[in-house]
Order: structure tokens, then C-alpha cells, then sequence
């Protein structure tokens, strides 16, 4: 059975947001700023990571690893200079 799993982060005045859609195949978008920025698949429980990058001047190059199982899904953003930081789930 697939079910979207939501998280969201604020990071430097930008909003990033990831949606992991569980199943056989993995679905991973990420979005920022409400504009999908990368996506990526992956097979059963096994971790992705999606780069994308924040539209600051220059911009700023992050990523967000997801892992879609076993049990919840969880999504960590990592940003350069910083720990990564486990993103907040959202319910919608």
C-alpha cells in the first residue's frame, strides 16, 4: 500500500519541504520555497539522498536524505557548516 509521508524545515529564510510516497518503489520530491526542486526513486526501505540547492546569492548547495522505512519514514537536511537536522513531519 503507498501513503505520503510530509516534513518540513525552515533554513535560511527559505522553506524546504519533502514528500516520501512509501511503496515497492520509494517516491522522494523535494520542494523549496513551493517549488519542486528535485526528486529521486528508490527500491523498498533503502535510503536516498536528493541534492538540490537554496536561492540565496550565491546559491547555497544542500541535500535531504530520506529513508523510507522500515515503520515511518524520516528525512534529515544537510546543509554545509551546519549538523544535519531531522526534519519535522507534517500531517495534511
Amino acid at each position: 500500500m503507498r501513503r505520503r509521508h510530509h516534513f518540513h524545515i525552515d533554513h535560511a529564510g527559505h522553506s524546504v519541504s519533502a514528500t516520501v510516497q512509501t511503496g515497492r518503489t520509494a517516491v522522494v520530491e523535494v520542494l523549496v520555497d513551493g517549488k519542486e526542486t528535485g526528486h529521486a526513486t528508490t527500491h523498498h526501505d533503502h535510503p536516498v539522498t536528493v541534492r538540490v540547492e537554496l536561492p540565496t546569492d550565491p546559491p547555497t548547495k544542500v541535500s535531504v536524505r530520506a529513508t523510507p522505512g522500515p515503520g515511518i519514514p524520516r528525512c534529515v537536511f544537510e546543509a554545509p557548516a551546519t549538523e544535519p537536522h531531522i526534519m519535522s513531519p507534517r500531517l495534511y
